[in-house]
């Protein structure tokens, strides 16, 4: 792995762990066992440069992982709840959700820089997208794709956090036994 791979998912890893506040330079530099002029070779800008990088390769890593698993199923009803199970099992298995979630950054960063909010907006379009695509596909309307796809982004968002602050995976599984209620709902207002 090149230096600067190095650095963004050391650097990821520690942001989702303890936030962006709660990370210091020194911190990112021991774990990568890397000098402080290396780091700023490749992020010239510094630490919120670093974050951008951060979830800019957040974003490619969840929308692949999103987009595999909603290519394989032959409904939004059936990818979604798959998906969601796979994020069940991660934490159940490995105690967190890192590599899933990045509200942390949000809730810490989203008012003190513009740079940051976009590039965390443009991960939470992207995985509005994936859900509008399939849930046009599966026959909704464009309206009603689109108010489901965020309805779906922010509670299973939502779920992740409420799982890691209880340290248990109910939320999440509650939120997969309430969807098929959601879609089914939707479904039979295109039908009428």
């Amino acid at each position: 792995m090149d230096t600067k791979s190095l650095i963004i998912d050391t650097a990821t890893k520690l942001f989702q762990q303890k936030g962006y506040i709660g990370v210091g330079l020194n911190e990112i530099l021991k774990e990568c066992n890397i000098s402080k002029g290396s780091l700023y070779h490749h992020f010239p800008k510094g630490k919120e440069e670093l974050l951008i990088a951060c979830l800019q390769n957040l974003k490619q890593a969840i929308t692949i992982d999103i987009e595999k698993i909603f290519e394989q199923y032959p409904t939004t009803q059936d990818a979604a709840i798959a998906m969601i199970e796979k994020i069940i099992k991660n934490l159940e298995t490995e105690g967190t959700l890192t590599g899933y979630t990045f509200s942390s950054i949000v809730s810490e960063m989203a008012l003190l820089s513009d740079a940051v909010r976009n590039a965390c907006g443009e991960l939470y379009q992207e995985i509005e997208s994936i859900y509008f695509n399939k849930l046009t596909a599966d026959g909704f309307s464009e309206e009603s794709a689109y108010s489901i796809a965020l309805m779906m982004t922010a509670s299973i968002e939502g779920g992740i956090m409420l799982c890691l602050t209880q340290k248990t995976s109910e939320p999440l599984k509650t939120i997969s036994k309430a969807l098929p209620n959601l879609l089914n709902s939707n479904i039979h207002l295109v039908n009428a």
